[in-house]
């Protein structure tokens, strides 16, 4: 029972997920964070490929050939006398053993391709840090907009309290004979309207938790036990800390350029491919020959060989000129690509700037209105207790505040979205991140 206690307890005292802590759950299970884990091993992989062909190769070969038909020689006339002689040089099974060893002294195109490595796994973490990135984006977009559909049903059952308290009174005075029905009528009207709106809420907050659980890699039969009573305050005015900008911080700009600087590599090894190969190699076998299988490996006769072979390409040059230029043009593109995306990348982050702003001043107005409309149903409501006002302008009023809270958790989400999309715009989510 102590046990048992206990762990009740702890559960009861567990503390409810906040944003950061949702995005370090994903960062965790996403399984798009999986998979560019996986891309940088096989980068790393890549670069053990590459720089294997500029290691020692050792290769063992054997063979065994039974002759079906053996091959004749001749000797020419008056060398062993009058008449020429045909004569085997082999015998019917001939076995062959060879070990050998192969090195590269010299290969520019070996030599340039190896430079790629570095950058090979410098991309591998460059978008394993984007989609960290798209994580954090995306998990912020989900838990914001849960956040307001929250918000949003807690408004409205406080108004079908309302509602539903007019109601009441509406039914004692029907009752008595003092009001009409159709005064309850209006009332149970706007009621009803405000518990569809409530079903819809709920529903869209079903909806949104699941796509945060999909965004964070999180079981969808789970409960998610998420904080959204508490708005994020901290985000308001931190937009004013990026009033400068540089597109070299996106991580999308990173992407480009290394993806620049490999195909400036790539070039460079396809015409280094021109220039001449130098190889060493050592090669020690042996070799057996007899009538009878058997006999092939009875007597084998050892044999060995160093050297140097030098390989110089000269019909190729055509089809090696046309693959140059072919990433001559791919090289050239990107970089018009990447002075292109800078400037993308700045209309951007002025856009994401000037929303936020907007976004702001919509909201903190918006908060106006809505305190603004609660000061006038407060007066209202009060005159219409006493007496002094009618039914009709008690539910004008009450439909206007309603409408204020709506407009104002629109803006709410509206500004919440922008500050992230301003965020993605200046590259800087993993500051964002470790804001909150």
């Amino acid at each position: 029972m102590l046990i048992i206690c206990c762990i009740y307890i702890k559960a009861e005292a567990q503390e409810e997920w906040t944003l950061k802590h949702c995005i370090e759950y994903g960062l965790q299970n996403n399984r798009n964070a999986r998979i560019y884990a996986n891309q940088k091993i096989a980068a790393d992989a890549k670069a053990r490929e590459v720089l294997a062909d500029y290691l020692p190769k050792v290769s063992l070969t054997s063979m065994l050939d039974n002759n079906l038909k053996l091959q004749q020689n001749v000797i020419p006339a008056g060398v062993l006398g009058p008449n020429e002689i045909k004569v085997s040089f082999t015998q019917k099974f001939n076995s062959n053993a060879l070990a050998q060893l192969d090195q590269v002294l010299y290969d520019q195109s070996l030599l340039t391709g190896l430079k790629a490595n570095k950058l090979n796994r410098e991309l591998a973490d460059l978008n394993i840090q984007q989609s960290q990135e798209s994580i954090i984006y995306n998990i912020s977009a989900a838990y914001f907009q849960l956040l307001v559909y929250r918000q949003q049903i807690l408004l409205l059952q406080f108004n079908s309290k309302t509602y539903e308290q007019q109601m009441d009174i509406y039914r004692l005075q029907v009752a008595k004979g003092v009001v009409l029905q159709k005064d309850l009528d209006k009332v149970s009207v706007d009621f009803n309207n405000t518990m569809s709106q409530i079903r819809v809420a709920e529903s869209n907050f079903q909806l949104a938790e699941n796509q945060l659980k999909f965004e964070m890699g999180y079981p969808i039969d789970d409960k998610l036990p998420v904080n959204l009573v508490t708005a994020i305050t901290p985000l308001a005015g931190q937009e004013d800390s990026l009033a400068s900008f540089s597109p070299a911080a996106r991580i999308d700009y990173k992407v480009s350029s290394t993806n620049v600087r490999l195909l400036g590599i790539e070039q460079a090894r396809i015409k280094a491919e021109g220039l001449p190969k130098l190889t060493g190699y050592a090669r020690y076998g042996a070799v057996g020959f007899g009538d009878k299988l058997g006999g092939a490996y009875d007597e084998l006769l050892p044999y060995s060989a160093v050297g140097l072979k030098l390989t110089i390409p000269i019909l190729d040059f055509y089809k090696r000129n046309a693959r140059h230029k072919q990433a001559v043009i791919n090289r050239i593109n990107a970089e018009e690509s990447l002075k292109l995306s800078e400037s993308k990348f700045t209309v951007e982050f002025e856009n994401a700037r000037t929303k936020v702003t907007q976004a702001r001043t919509n909201m903190e107005n918006d908060k106006r209105n809505v305190d603004l409309a609660e000061s006038v149903f407060k007066v209202t409501n009060l005159q219409f207790q006493k007496g002094t006002t009618d039914l009709n302008d008690w539910l004008i009023t009450r439909n206007s505040l309603q409408s204020a809270q709506n407009n104002y958790l629109n803006a709410m989400y509206s500004y919440y979205q922008a500050r992230v999309d301003l965020e993605k715009a200046a590259g800087t989510l993993k500051t964002f991140l470790n804001s909150l």
